[in-house]
């Protein structure tokens, strides 16, 4: 785990260089102002997932503007880190591992907001938990595999947490009850009887199509097939070919974008036909896109979030709609990315840490998993309600699933979908 690996990039926001330079310890050493720390953001800066990653990092930034720097009696700074490489164009498992080391060594960042995708997290979690020093706290916006907090694969979530003592949390809900949501939505809104599930054999994916599979035999739904597309693949005519002698009433594709999801939408269309013909539905992991947005064979295309998307929450007013017209008005554009909201409200969890602790990693981290925990109250909350962490397990209290559909070229807010 102390072995070196191939170096990850390193983006540095606003004067966080001095901060991790100059800037103060969180471990007790020696030098600089101890009340100065740094929150470490870990997202893919390359690849489909650039622009919701730098979205938010962007609006994290602004919120902490908004906010003087402060927690309490401490500034703090960020300091972004990219976990993808230019030649994987999305998250990378030996710079998740670089990262993991860095954020370590780094003595004045105490937390890490992050990650983007559940199997980096699997990798980052377990080296932040043996942190000397720590734990020192992780809290995704994007995470949704429920091995990391709960009972799911064998070993887990106990293999992230070698120390004894939790450090992760996040702000969304999980994969079983997006899964679940999806299977549903499935068959009482589409009247599907049968499903198809393609998933891209990552750790996201494979969990949002185990817990679609689980639902929907539990509901009666046929479960066709539950197999695995190859990213690297030019084209999966063949493999729609194969679909279209099994006659599903529904395709559904677990996984990310990232993996060559929009050659697999292209290719859909192309044997099957329209999404209004042949319905096809996504998770999360296809939401925030603008490539795919503008996808022509994209439209229909059913999706799920596990929250509440930026038009609900600008719709309901409050925190989360003014930080987005503070956002359009300081860059130019819309927030695009429902993540990126979620990504501000870990932003709040680690602040609120931070405000509660004496500035060590451990005290950071116990804010967050001993006592009450942390809440942030529905009025400041930037997911539009009140943001609970169980102290118990590092899950956030509220379970909210959205169902969207691609129309003209955006995601359209459908429904909020009941949970189980």
């Amino acid at each position: 785990m102390k072995q070196p690996i191939r170096v990850a990039a390193v983006v540095v926001l606003g004067a966080v260089a001095l901060a991790a330079c100059g800037g103060g310890s969180s471990s007790g050493s020696a030098g600089g102002d101890s009340k100065a720390l740094v929150i470490g953001t870990d997202l893919p800066l390359q690849g489909a997932s650039a622009d919701a990653s730098s979205s938010t990092n962007n609006a994290i930034q602004l919120y902490l503007d908004q906010v003087g720097g402060k927690a309490g009696a401490y500034s703090v700074t960020l300091k972004a880190y990219d976990d993808s490489t230019a030649a994987k164009g999305q998250w990378d498992d030996a710079t998740c591992a670089k990262n993991a080391q860095d954020h370590v060594a780094n003595t004045a960042e105490v937390a890490v907001m992050g990650t983007y995708n559940s199997g980096c997290a699997k990798i980052i979690a377990p080296v932040l938990n043996q942190d000397p020093s720590g734990p020192m706290l992780m809290v995704s916006h994007a995470n949704t595999n429920p091995g990391l907090t709960k009972t799911w694969d064998p070993g887990e979530p106990q293999k992230y947490f070698p120390s004894g003592q939790r450090n992760y949390a996040r702000v969304i809900t999980t994969d079983d009850y997006q899964g679940a949501a999806a299977a549903t939505f499935a068959a009482e809104k589409l009247g599907a009887k049968s499903i198809y599930i393609l998933n891209d054999n990552q750790t996201y994916g494979q969990g949002v199509a185990k817990s679609v599979e689980d639902k929907a035999k539990a509901i009666g739904l046929t479960v066709i097939a539950n197999e695995p597309w190859d990213s690297k693949q030019q084209s999966y005519t063949a493999l729609f070919n194969k679909i279209k002698a099994a006659k599903p009433d529904m395709i559904y594709l677990a996984g990310i974008y990232d993996n060559n999801g929009g050659q697999l939408v292209k290719d859909k269309v192309a044997v099957l036909g329209d999404n209004a013909t042949l319905p096809m539905m996504a998770p999360d992991g296809f939401t925030g896109y603008p490539e795919l947005q503008k996808l022509p064979q994209a439209e229909g295309l059913y999706l799920s979030f596990t929250g509440l998307t930026v038009d609900q929450l600008k719709a309901g007013g409050g925190a989360a709609a003014k930080l987005l017209d503070d956002y359009k008005a300081k860059y130019g554009k819309d927030l695009t990315s429902s993540f990126a909201l979620y990504g501000v409200a870990a932003t709040q969890v680690i602040l609120a840490a931070i405000e509660k602790s004496d500035g060590t990693r451990k005290s950071v981290n116990d804010a967050v998993f001993t006592g009450e925990g942390i809440t942030i109250p529905a009025d400041k909350s930037l997911t539009g309600k009140e943001i609970k962490i169980d102290p118990a397990t590092g899950d956030v209290t509220s379970k909210d699933v959205s169902i969207l559909q691609m129309k003209g070229g955006a995601e359209t807010f459908l429904q909020a979908q009941a949970v189980s």
